[in-house]
């Protein structure tokens, strides 16, 4: 039996209220996520640098603990990777966006569309790629409580975001129209010309702030 064996409903946290439908779920690419968020690619040439030193200078001692510290570092980020993956649901309604996610702690973030100032689209390889959000009103999401979802360097104002989420473009106009629906201005942009690097994609600014109920 897993901790979420008691959702109601796999990846919320209670039943939808009347009124609320699900538009989207999905999970990370757990590949993307290894090399995004867990930086599996720079710890690689880390220790590929260490190694090469030691073949250098001649230490075949040097040489072997290196060689295998490295792998098994570079194998435990991928389990981490894969596990985070797993236990990470994201979904959008026509009401929230929610965040499901922790192996150990499980923990389930609401941020309400009419709380969230920009959708920021981030492509990757393959399709996938990052959504992050710029949430609107006073209270604030702690960056460790949602890391790996939170955009890097970001702590004194976190940004959540939808991370290593395969066919990005279709997500991200998914949550443009939702969040615009919602926050009654019917204008619908369209995200087909993101680029590999980012494309904004505003939503009207909510005109009462809320609490972010976690």
């Amino acid at each position: 039996m897993s901790e979420y064996d008691s959702e109601p409903i796999r990846g919320l946290p209670g039943l939808l209220p009347p009124g609320e439908v699900i538009l989207w779920q999905g999970s990370p690419d757990w590949r993307v996520l290894a090399r995004t968020a867990f930086h599996t690619g720079s710890v690689a040439v880390y220790f590929a640098v260490l190694v090469a030193v030691a073949l250098v200078s001649g230490s075949a001692l040097g040489f072997g603990m290196t060689l295998a510290v490295g792998m098994i570092g570079i194998a435990l980020l991928h389990l981490l990777a894969y596990g985070t993956a797993r236990s990470t649901i994201y979904t959008i309604t026509n009401r929230r966006i929610v965040l499901r996610f922790g192996m150990a702690i499980p923990k389930c973030i609401n941020l309400p569309l009419r709380m969230i100032g920009t959708l920021d689209l981030r492509a990757r390889a393959r399709g996938t790629g990052d959504l992050l959000m710029l949430v609107t009103g006073q209270q604030r999401l702690g960056y460790i409580a949602l890391w790996p979802h939170a955009q890097g360097w970001h702590f004194s104002n976190p940004r959540p975001m939808l991370r290593a989420v395969p066919e990005i473009a279709k997500v991200g106009m998914i949550a443009a129209r939702a969040a615009q629906a919602a926050q009654g201005d019917g204008i619908v942009t369209a995200v087909a010309d993101v680029t590999p690097t980012s494309s904004t994609i505003p939503t009207q600014q909510a005109a009462t702030q809320q609490a972010l109920p976690a």
